[in-house]
């Protein structure tokens, strides 16, 4: 069963765009090696709701919540977490899908 990682993301100022930057590319070859996929990462966003305007939101697919778990909790990735926590502000959620 896959599960997917969705979050979006507030960007602020241009000095915490530069620290995210160093993030986006940074966490993308850690993603990988847990087994994650991009589906999407855009800032090509367009609202529906004045309550929800994220800058910019990603949808990772795992084989399991499993293998977004190990990836969050991997050396790899708390050596850099701090760099996201720093320079936006990111809603997530893990879903989990159900065979059609």
């Amino acid at each position: 069963m896959s599960a997917f990682f969705i979050i979006s993301v507030k960007i602020g100022n241009s000095a915490d765009r530069s620290r995210y930057d160093d993030y986006i590319q940074r966490v993308k070859p850690i993603v990988e090696k847990f087994g994650g996929a991009y589906l999407v990462r855009s800032e090509k966003i367009s609202a529906l709701s004045a309550a929800w305007r994220p800058d910019r939101v990603i949808i990772i697919e795992f084989a399991s919540k499993q293998r977004i778990d190990d990836w969050l909790s991997s050396e790899e990735y708390r050596a850099i977490e701090g760099l996201r926590l720093s320079s936006v502000q990111a809603d997530a959620v893990i879903v989990e899908s159900d065979p059609a």
